[in-house]
């Protein structure tokens, strides 16, 4: 089974649909998204659709809200509007602090905010609480 998500005004993903993956072979038995696509226009009439992949290929799987990208091939979640400054990671598929994390003076990987430190928006700085 294959989710394929719907793409709607401004990139947002604004439904998901499961398709059988015999839907997308070709006659060798080589599956192909467009394939899945071409089914989905033709069942739905709507023609902007992307398969949603959970190995990694396009980072995130996509859910309702998300925003297709065109340009990086990938499904990103929403920037948090709480977090205006928070940068998207290609690596990760997510949005993070735009400065690194320090914790017991060391150096962590930039992560969301935890229960010791918190993102201060305000100052664009991590504070512990």
């Amino acid at each position: 089974m294959a989710d394929f998500a719907k793409i709607g005004l401004n990139n947002k993903v604004i439904e998901i649909l499961v398709v059988h993956d015999n839907e997308l072979l070709d006659d060798n038995g080589i599956a192909h998204e467009q394939k899945g696509v071409d089914f989905l226009t033709h069942l739905t009439g709507w023609a902007i659709w992307k398969q949603s992949f959970t190995d990694g290929r396009r980072k995130q799987p996509a859910q309702l809200g998300h925003i297709y990208d065109e340009d990086k091939d990938v499904f990103k979640q929403v920037k948090p509007t709480q977090y205006p400054s928070f940068v998207y990671h290609d690596e990760t598929g997510t949005w993070h602090p735009p400065t690194e994390k320090i914790v017991d003076g060391v150096t962590v990987p930039v992560e969301p905010p935890t229960h010791h430190q918190v993102w201060d928006e305000e100052t664009i700085s991590w504070v512990t609480k």
